[in-house]
């Protein structure tokens, strides 16, 4: 038996079970590798999903099969001034004054909704009864929807997911994501032709009316960019923050520092990026023939870029498989930008636009969270469960802490 025969499939039992052992095989012994079953080369090493991402030669080509059917034609899609005039319509939102002003208070009220719902339980699922909602609520929110529309929103972002991960081609999967993008093109359409018409102080109405050179988003385009948004942004930042309070009570004097140095928050956002992304994985497409990882890759192939295995090569991290906030490989600053050294948002022109958003939710959340569960540790029994091929997270997180007198009131610090 060789090598590249001791390598799970991505799409085995025992590759879910545990897929950073076989990362490591990959990036060692198959650092190019034709997977059949997803009629994909795969790229597991540092530098070469990172020139997947950076370099002109790739492009994302893939998603009109990959995104399109359930989103529309997204900005993903697009290229050159199609793609920075679209990218100009929407990033505003996302980054410094408009995010600080007029969306943090936006953030800040959905966590202290959530905390207050279980403050003084002494027991909460950090994942069911935060993680999941937190994120999806500050987007309906933004886009100024109607949380009462919740668990329709979940339900629809989570068929959107599991459409883009559905690697082994399940009818079922298929059809829920189809059924989905009708479903969210009948709730929002009429929404959009709304606000065009009597626009609010919303996310939606700013969409709507966003104009960079005379061009403004047709209501497809808004359309598919909130859908990719409830997607993207509620099933990321979900796991990310689960994730998050996983490693720290894996590791207590690191947490016992982000309790005592609230600075540090971003930094551990940062590491837990890294040491756990919440996507896995995402797909490009070269244009002409290209060198990579040892072999070529025929132009108009799928590339599978592998995340959470050059998240952990040991050529870019030092002990990669170590959670440790303080390495020197990262910085809380540029980490949430293109710059980051970590690839979980990934790099080049389609670096997430919701980076930012993502950072100030989880700077909130954290200390929302430190602050309401002052003793926060693992429940008693409880057995953590990571599922997911594409996306990846706990399926729970239950923690147990000596309730604390008032309601919540610090945010954001």
């Amino acid at each position: 038996m060789t090598i590249a025969d001791e390598i799970p499939d991505l799409l085995s039992p025992e590759f879910a079970a545990d897929p950073y052992s076989a990362y490591r095989l990959l990036r060692e012994h198959a650092p190019l590798l034709w997977h059949e079953a997803t009629g994909s080369y795969v790229v597991s090493r540092y530098e070469d999903v990172r020139r997947a991402f950076k370099d002109d030669l790739f492009s994302t080509e893939n998603y009109s099969w990959q995104l399109e059917p359930v989103h529309g034609r997204t900005i993903l899609q697009l290229d050159g001034r199609a793609h920075a005039v679209r990218r100009a319509l929407v990033a505003p939102a996302f980054r410094g004054k408009e995010l600080e002003e007029r969306f943090l208070p936006v953030i800040e009220r959905n966590s202290r909704e959530l905390i207050d719902a279980f403050r003084h339980e002494g027991r909460v699922d950090l994942v069911s009864q935060y993680a999941t909602r937190f994120p999806i609520n500050v987007i309906v929110d933004m886009l100024g929807l109607d949380k009462a529309d919740h668990d329709r929103f979940h339900r629809w972002y989570t068929a959107i997911i599991a459409f883009l991960g559905n690697l082994s081609q399940d009818p079922r999967v298929a059809e829920a994501g189809m059924r989905t993008r009708d479903e969210l093109a009948a709730y929002l359409v009429p929404i959009i032709r709304q606000r065009r018409e009597a626009p609010g102080d919303d996310l939606l109405s700013r969409l709507c009316l966003a104009e960079v050179d005379g061009v403004r988003m047709t209501d497809e385009e808004v359309k598919a960019f909130c859908s990719l948004l409830l997607a993207a942004g509620g099933e990321t930042t979900d796991k990310a923050v689960a994730s998050l309070f996983a490693n720290l009570l894996d590791h207590p004097d690191q947490l016992a520092a982000v309790r005592e140095d609230r600075s540090l928050i971003p930094r551990a956002f940062a590491e837990s990026l890294r040491f756990t992304p919440p996507v896995h994985m995402i797909m490009r497409q070269p244009v002409e023939d290209v060198e990579i990882g040892g072999g070529t890759v025929p132009a108009g192939s799928t590339v599978t870029c592998l995340i959470g295995a050059a998240n952990r090569d040991p050529e870019h991290f030092g002990s990669p498989d170590t959670f440790d906030l303080f390495r020197p490989e990262l910085d809380g600053t540029t980490s949430f930008s293109a710059a980051a050294r970590h690839l979980a948002f990934a790099l080049g022109r389609h670096f997430c636009v919701g980076a930012l958003l993502a950072e100030a939710e989880v700077r909130v959340g954290v200390n929302d969270l430190l602050d309401a569960m002052p003793d926060m540790r693992p429940a008693p029994g409880a057995r953590r469960v990571e599922r997911g091929l594409f996306t990846r997270g706990l399926e729970a997180l239950p923690v147990e802490f000596t309730p604390v007198a008032g309601s919540s009131s610090r945010s954001g610090s």
